[in-house]
């Protein structure tokens, strides 16, 4: 495996870790917020005063972090063959076919991925520059959300490139095995 190889498929995979601990952030916020409403009924039921424990703007955090944690798995599901692609079509088609239409479906959403990217970026990029904040209780600045979605989304755009290089070398895409177990109810 080459060294350009080990980077991509390390960057696939922080980018999952990353989302994953976006998801562990969210539990952790709504867990807190769960268990502040537990403790103040126990202390309601007990006849004691009650706390009043809130996560202040949890609606909005937890949306943040839901966007940034959809936005960085992007590349590593597509890299797993956990998107949702239609295969039904694809397995009534020849092998040489199929490349085919692989590499158009790859070049195609990598071009999309990059204008999309780029907005995202650049939508990052004017909230850093007018110092944009949410309208929430906790003033979160704006970046940082959006950041988090333009990385998800350069990475994104970074696997589908690699996939389409990858068909044009060995004529499948490097998912295709596991996709086809899947499909096919079996193991990869």
């Amino acid at each position: 495996m080459g060294l350009m190889r080990r980077l991509l498929d390390n960057l696939y995979w922080l980018a999952l870790v990353l989302s994953a601990l976006c998801l562990v952030a969210i539990a952790i916020l709504v867990g807190s917020q769960l268990g502040g409403r537990l403790v103040d009924g126990a202390l309601k039921l007990v006849g004691l005063p009650v706390y009043g424990f809130v996560v202040l703007s949890l609606a909005e955090m937890a949306g943040y972090l839901l966007a940034a944690s959809s936005f960085l798995a992007l590349a590593g599901t597509l890299k797993s063959g956990a998107h949702i692609r239609v295969t039904m079509l694809l397995a009534a088609l020849s092998e040489q076919m199929r490349r085919y239409v692989e590499l158009w479906a790859f070049g195609a959403a990598a071009i999309a991925s990059a204008y999309i990217t780029y907005y995202l970026t650049n939508f990052a990029w004017v909230s850093f520059r007018f110092h944009e904040v949410s309208p929430g209780v906790i003033r979160v600045q704006l970046v940082y959300p959006q950041a988090a979605m333009a990385v998800g989304a350069i990475i994104l755009t970074i696997a589908l490139i690699d996939e389409f290089f990858i068909i044009v070398n060995r004529g499948r895409p490097s998912f295709r095995a596991a996709e086809d177990a899947i499909s096919l109810g079996k193991e990869s």
